[in-house]
């Protein structure tokens, strides 16, 4: 096999790495990747806006308020606008979203971050440059993406997020 189709096999497994990991977490808990980040980041700071949320997870604010709808009309969190400045909403979850995250496996991630960050510096450094040059040459470099291994469900028009 030539360097390309190994890089571009590569590539496939870990994507379908990702997609098996998905759909698991949505058949087990109902949640795709980016749900669960929200949820697990209004989980620790139960009050928190979406602009926090969205710089936390490094996703757009209107990405997050899509997904907060989605969990909203689930009953997973509730928004709650502020007595004291009315331009403030607050983020908290509900009973139910609070049941979904204790019971919701440690994402994908956070397995690669284990062994990520157990290697050397030098060969994270090296993999992060790869990385970031493949997403180039993909003209990738532009897309809104959170530090979550998810596929599939960040959907603009959909009801994916």
């Amino acid at each position: 096999m030539q360097k390309d189709e190994e890089l571009l096999v590569a590539l496939r497994k870990v994507i379908r790495a990702i997609d098996i990991r998905s759909k698991e977490l949505s058949r087990d808990v109902g949640l795709t990747g980016p749900q669960l980040i929200v949820l697990q980041q209004v989980g620790k700071n139960p009050g928190v806006m979406v602009k926090e949320i969205a710089q936390s997870i490094t996703l757009s604010p209107a990405t997050v308020t899509s997904i907060l709808d989605r969990m909203e009309s689930r009953g997973h969190v509730n928004r709650v606008r502020s007595t004291q400045d009315k331009r403030k909403v607050g983020v908290f979850l509900t009973d139910v979203g609070q049941s979904l995250l204790d019971k919701a496996p440690l994402p994908l991630q956070e397995h690669f971050l284990n062994r990520f960050n157990a290697i050397e510096e030098w060969e994270q450094s090296q993999m992060v440059a790869t990385m970031q040059r493949i997403a180039t040459m993909m003209d990738a470099q532009k897309i809104d993406a959170a530090p979550v291994l998810e596929v599939g469900s960040l959907v603009k028009n959909g009801s994916e997020l």
